[in-house]
């Protein structure tokens, strides 16, 4: 690879680096073409990109972000899954090793905190922003709904009664 296509590269990735909600390092040995396909497939559809970089020049553009940490990480054949959203990215990878043994998760990091494989699985298992969101909306919906249903019962209550009293007296 030239000089500067490797520069180019470097810059892409540290603007990934920089711009990037949660990072997941992972190795792929092992993997077909048609099985790395089907995984990035299945990370676009929720928003997440997989890339397979060369080792040095991630480390390269790792140097000097806040993320700098997870260089030990890029060792043998890694790839790299990467999201706005800071659930995505590890429920993607992980959801993808549960299927695929050959995909190893060694990592990543959420912010400017590193995980290792276990905090990326633990990372995983947590909600994505839009179900949490969804999830808040709901608590503040459902008193209002309650406090309207009961609001609304005294005068279900009342016609109930009226109509009960206007059968019997037409009985």
């Amino acid at each position: 690879m030239e000089k500067a296509k490797k520069a180019e590269v470097v810059e892409e990735l540290k603007s990934v680096f920089a711009n990037a909600g949660s990072v997941v390092v992972a190795h792929y040995s092992g993997l077909t073409v048609a099985q790395l396909s089907d995984l990035r497939t299945r990370a676009r559809k929720t928003g997440v990109s997989f890339k397979v970089a060369k080792n040095r020049l991630a480390m390269r553009a790792l140097q000097g972000t806040p993320i700098e940490g997870i260089t030990h990480l890029f060792k043998g054949p890694t790839g790299i899954a990467f999201s706005k959203d800071p659930v995505a990215a590890s429920k993607v990878v992980v959801a993808y090793a549960k299927d695929n043994a050959k995909l190893i998760v060694l990592g990543g990091s959420v912010g400017t905190t590193a995980l290792d494989a276990e905090g990326v699985k633990a990372l995983a298992t947590l909600p994505s922003l839009d179900e949490l969101r969804g999830k808040i909306i709901g608590l503040i919906q459902a008193p209002a709904t309650k406090i309207a249903g009961v609001l609304a019962a005294p005068a279900g209550q009342l016609a109930r009664v009226v109509s009960a009293y206007s059968k019997k007296e037409a009985a």
